[in-house]
């Protein structure tokens, strides 16, 4: 049987760089998006009629056990109808903050199912407590826990082996490539099996340090030969254990991967394991770390979207007397627009126009090239705490940073985000080193970590490393976290000129 690629290896839209921010999700995103949304509901639905099944179960026990009274079979139901929806509210969300309903490789297996149905237990008692509901027994609780995890245990260990099942006989395969040393390799490729988490391997070989050959690997040559490689076999994953790589050429490595569409996971080495906080995947004998593109696409790009827009849109709104105030500023005190916009580079490496209050004199481009031995800043940066082309409002507008305002229509352009890595002008741009550019991968925003962390008074690398954190550990929260961080800086003026 002709075997399936788990992820899309193909051309086309399925086969394009996967760091690359997209409007709308691909239709490889899509697919798995759905795929995701069925999984999660077959789950839910498992869950729920689990419970119902176990508490109707509990009733009837409760009645044979006291036998007061012929067993009608829909009284159960009856009494079962007025907690149930309680009850299977509360349960989906325990088990959903309890990582049941995360992806097949990351979701938890039964011991979290009997703690989180415990938990589930405790919040219900305590509920019924609270409210003064009349209990005839609490037996009962402990006869629907117990079948509950009988039930529920059976259902979810059933779906895993159908849907396993189900992938074995659709073909779907794992792709996978081994990158690293030859003993290491050997050992990763006995270690990792025929498969994870109920998917098999398809090895389609290794690249070697040296590329010295090895009768227990396909050996497809040494790592300098990965792009050819990746283009030629479109794998999946490239699993990396070993790897005797100086800190960039391995950043280098990572990116050809994710340019081509190719998750890559690190196998670390017993050493590493013990020396750095990591949290193992269940179910697996070799807890693999996926190293995830710093991108924004599909339902993250949707969420970080809408919160841009809805978020710039009010303060434009509100803060519209703020605008014309500062508008006849800039106008009555130097000649010139009362808009400045600056040429930077933004998403993708393309250029963009930057509004800004005009906070310069109009000659200020001009009589940069002669101040550039005064500059203060380290790195492509170019800052002057005392800057001559400066207006005596742009000191004003530059101290609290008002002159920015304007990049809320930038936001709303659909050029910038409220928070990202800080857009930099043309002259900066051009002096990056390589390593740096990967802050290019999302759209720019106008506050950051780097503002809230001390501005010019970080180092530029200091800079890329904090937009990289953000990059890796980006949510909702953490933006609006940085946007309340940000009126306290700007008030502080810390590291403004």
């Amino acid at each position: 049987m002709a075997t399936k690629p788990l992820v899309g290896a193909g051309s086309g839209d399925d086969a394009g760089d996967i760091r690359r921010g997209r409007v709308l999700p691909s239709s490889l995103q899509l697919r798995a998006l759905v795929r995701r949304i069925a999984s999660v509901l077959a789950l839910a639905v498992i869950d729920v009629g689990g419970l119902a099944v176990a508490l109707y179960l509990a009733l009837v026990l409760r009645e044979l056990y006291y036998g007061e009274r012929p067993i009608l079979w829909g009284l159960p139901w009856s009494a079962e109808r007025d907690w149930l929806p309680f009850l299977a509210v509360v349960t989906v969300l325990v088990f959903w903050h309890n990582g049941l309903y995360a992806a097949r490789e990351q979701r938890s297996g039964a011991g979290r199912v009997v703690s989180s149905l415990m938990l589930v237990l405790v919040v219900t008692l305590a509920f019924a407590i609270g409210t003064g509901y009349h209990h005839t027994t609490f037996g009962l609780y402990a006869t629907a826990f117990v079948l509950a995890v009988a039930v529920i245990g059976g259902l979810r260990a059933s779906y895993e082996i159908v849907t396993r099942d189900m992938w074995r006989i659709a073909g779907v395969r794992r792709r996978a490539l081994l990158v690293g040393d030859n003993d290491r390799l050997v050992d990763l490729r006995r270690a990792l099996g025929l498969g994870r988490s109920g998917i098999d391997y398809d090895f389609l070989g290794a690249l070697t340090i040296d590329g010295a050959e090895d009768p227990m690997l396909n050996v497809l040559g040494g790592v300098d030969d990965l792009p050819n490689v990746l283009a030629d076999l479109h794998p999946d994953e490239l699993i990396v254990s070993g790897v005797d790589l100086d800190d960039r050429a391995l950043l280098r490595l990572v990116d050809q991967a994710h340019q081509l569409g190719v998750r890559v996971q690190i196998a670390p080495t017993t050493t590493e394991v013990l020396t750095q906080r990591a949290e193992y995947v269940p179910g697996q004998g070799v807890p693999l770390f996926e190293l995830r593109p710093p991108v924004f696409a599909g339902l993250e790009w949707t969420a970080k979207r809408a919160f841009d827009v809805a978020v710039s849109s009010l303060i434009i709104v509100l803060g519209a007397p703020v605008w014309i105030v500062i508008a006849l500023a800039v106008k009555l005190d130097s000649s010139g627009p009362v808009f400045y916009r600056d040429r930077r580079v933004g998403l993708g490496e393309n250029e963009f126009g930057m509004f800004k209050f005009r906070s310069m004199y109009t000659d200020a481009s001009e009589r940069q090239a002669g101040l550039e031995t005064a500059n203060e800043a380290s790195g492509p940066l170019f800052k002057i705490k005392d800057d001559p082309r400066v207006t005596r409002v742009g000191k004003f507008l530059r101290r609290y940073s008002l002159d920015e305002l304007p990049q809320l229509l930038n936001v709303l352009r659909g050029e910038m985000s409220l928070v990202g890595p800080r857009p930099l002008p043309l002259r900066d741009y051009v002096q990056l080193e390589e390593w740096h550019r990967k802050r290019y991968l999302v759209l720019p925003g106008m506050t950051g970590l780097w503002q809230v962390s001390g501005r010019i008074e970080l180092t530029f690398d200091d800079l890329v490393r904090l937009d990289f954190y953000y990059l890796e550990n980006w949510s909702i929260w953490l933006d609006i976290s940085i946007l309340a961080k940000t009126l306290p800086a700007v008030a502080a003026r810390r590291g403004a000129y």
